[in-house]
């Protein structure tokens, strides 16, 4: 036999190459996907200053922690449209459109975001 492919795999690079591409493409807007929610935390926060200013407490930087570790858990999410879409004859198409799944989950995730920081910063009426 002599071959360096495994039984049942045509190509055993093919899933690190497009697992490489996929990180290379993702991580480095992990940063934008990131300072999105922070600039809606940040404006929640101004917007009501100096009443937000009280509302900060331990506990609520916890919230706000525990939050963003789900926001980037979330994030990964990303990975399970792209690989798949990457394995598929729609690939060439699909590597100039991925975008729009960034764009469409950081507006997801601001929304969520904004909701969050409301509730945590302007007073209940």
């Amino acid at each position: 036999m002599g071959e360096d492919v495994e039984e049942g795999v045509s190509d055993p690079l093919a899933f690190r190459e497009l697992m490489s591409d996929a990180i290379r493409y993702w991580e480095p807007r992990r940063l934008v996907y990131n300072g999105a929610l922070a600039v809606v935390v940040l404006v929640c926060f101004a917007l009501q200053w100096p009443s937000a200013w009280t509302r900060l407490t331990f506990p609520t930087v916890l919230v706000v922690f525990i939050f963003a570790v789900l926001a980037n858990v979330a994030y990964c999410a990303a990975y399970v449209v792209d690989i798949p879409m990457q394995y598929s004859s729609v690939r060439r198409a699909w590597l100039k459109r991925r975008w729009y799944v960034l764009l469409t989950g950081t507006l997801f995730a601001s929304a969520i975001t904004y909701l969050m920081a409301y509730g945590l910063f302007f007073p209940a009426e």
